[in-house]
Formats: structure tokens, C-alpha cells, sequence
């Protein structure tokens, strides 16, 4: 097997970073769990606990998903419990976050992004991103997601022409009743898919796929970085409707590491 230790070293920046977010993601837990709020690991972190009982050796973020009818609880509980050290960033509490789901981030440290935009917010430090998930259908949100999550983004300025945050305004109010509809639909006809929120619509790898709340629920523990972490239940089934085979290794050329540059500051 391919040794990948070199990734991420002791003592090299990407496992400090690393370390941080491990940090972050632990205050998380021990909130959720105070305030019996379900989460679960995702995406490249669920993937980096099953095959590598910790981060991905190139990874440099993590994931965790709720169900958003919890999503109004936990932000209130992170920002009364959490270290001062950390702070909940949304759309709501930064007026130049653009994304439809909210993350934790560290204050101590910060992201020289690939992406020019991400300058804007009042904290670029490292981040756990809490992606929300509810019932739905991924053919509609699709297809919905590609008016909507244009429109959601620059109405929270995301960069974009006066005509284009114009337009976006104008649009606003007939995608929310939209969104409204959608839920109040699927929440009477009980569907189990769940799909990731509205707005949230650059999951290319989720999009044609439905996730079964089954293969989530009941949730089980994991081991990532000598800690237990919440994740699906079925989390094989799980991972292998993202990826297909999961275990294996991919080549070189597609381990990517999404920052240029962390800078720490304490």
C-alpha cells in the first residue's frame, strides 16, 4: 500500500491545520450531544474516518450534515456554548457570507483562498462546514437550485454586477414562496429521500442520487483521530452511493487541497 504520510507530516502547516479543525469539530460534538442534536460525519471526512481512521493525509476542511428542522437549535447552542476562540458564521451573522449553510470557524487562524470571494466575510479562518439536509427530490431541487442558488448567493453579495443583485432581488421573494411550497409538499406526504437543502446546489457528486434516510438513521459512532464521532449507520451504503469504491486510493493528479495558504495566529 502507497505510503501518503508525507501529506500531512508532523509539523507541517497542513497538519496544523488539521489538528485546528479537529479542535473545532470536538467543541461541535460535545454541543450536539449536550443538546441532543443528531449530526453525522460527511462526505471527505466520513471517507477519510472509514479508510483512513482520520483525515484524508491531503485533506484540508471537514464535513458534518444535520437535518435542518435542528438547524435553528444548534446555531443557537453553538453560539452561546462554544469557545470564544470559535465563532458560527450564516448568512445571517456575516453580511458577506453567501452560502445556504452555515459553518463554525476559528478566529486564530486564516485561509488564503483559491476563490477571490471568500475575502469578503469577516472571518476566512479555518472552518467546519454544517451542511443541512431535509426531504426532498433531487430531480426538483436540481432543477429548482438552478434559479434559486444563483439567486440566494447574490442577494447575500455574493460578487456579482448591480443588474445581476438587481434581478436577484426581484427574484427573491418568488423562489422563498417556492421553497416554502416544496416543503410544506414533502413534509405531508412524509418522502424519506433526503436531499441536501435548497441552495445548496454545487453537490455535483449527490445530484441524480437519492439518499435514504435509512442508511443514515439510526446513526453509530466511528473512530477519527482517536475520537468518536457521530455517522450513518449504514455508512458503507452511504459512502458508496457518493463515491462508488470509496476504498480505493485515488490517483495523484486528483488529490486536491483546497487552500494555497493558512497563516496561524496564536
Amino acid at each position: 500500500m502507497e505510503d501518503l504520510s508525507h501529506y500531512n507530516a508532523e509539523g507541517t502547516t497542513l497538519r496544523k491545520a488539521q489538528l485546528r479543525l479537529l479542535d473545532i469539530l470536538v467543541e461541535i460534538d460535545k454541543v450536539c450531544r449536550k443538546n441532543n442534536i443528531p449530526y453525522w460525519l460527511d462526505f471527505g471526512t466520513l471517507l477519510g474516518a472509514v479508510r483512513h481512521k482520520g483525515f484524508i493525509p491531503w485533506d484540508d476542511d471537514v464535513d458534518i450534515t444535520i437535518l435542518r428542522k435542528d438547524q435553528k437549535r444548534l446555531y443557537k447552542a453553538l453560539e452561546l456554548e462554544l469557545p470564544e476562540k470559535y465563532v458560527l458564521q450564516n448568512h445571517k451573522t456575516d453580511k458577506n457570507y453567501f452560502l445556504a449553510y452555515g459553518r463554525v470557524v476559528d478566529t486564530k487562524s486564516e485561509i488564503v483562498s483559491i476563490h477571490k470571494t471568500e475575502f469578503a466575510k469577516a472571518h476566512n479562518g479555518l472552518f467546519v462546514d454544517i451542511f443541512p439536509m431535509e426531504t426532498g427530490s433531487v430531480k426538483i431541487k436540481t432543477a429548482f437550485d438552478l434559479i434559486y442558488g444563483r439567486t440566494f448567493r447574490r442577494v447575500n453579495h455574493f460578487s456579482s454586477s448591480k443588474s445581476e443583485y438587481i434581478v436577484a432581488c426581484i427574484l427573491y421573494l418568488p423562489c422563498l414562496l417556492i421553497e416554502f411550497t416544496l416543503r410544506t409538499f414533502f413534509s405531508v406526504f412524509q418522502i424519506k429521500n433526503l436531499i441536501y437543502s435548497y441552495a445548496i446546489d454545487f453537490f455535483t457528486l449527490m445530484r441524480n442520487k437519492r439518499v435514504n434516510s435509512n442508511t443514515i438513521f439510526p446513526l453509530t459512532e466511528i473512530e477519527f483521530e482517536g475520537h468518536k464521532f457521530l455517522c450513518p449507520g449504514n455508512f458503507d451504503a452511504y459512502l458508496s452511493n457518493i463515491y462508488g469504491d470509496y476504498m480505493q486510493v485515488p490517483p495523484i493528479e486528483k488529490r486536491q487541497i483546497h487552500s494555497l495558504e493558512i497563516k496561524f495566529n496564536d
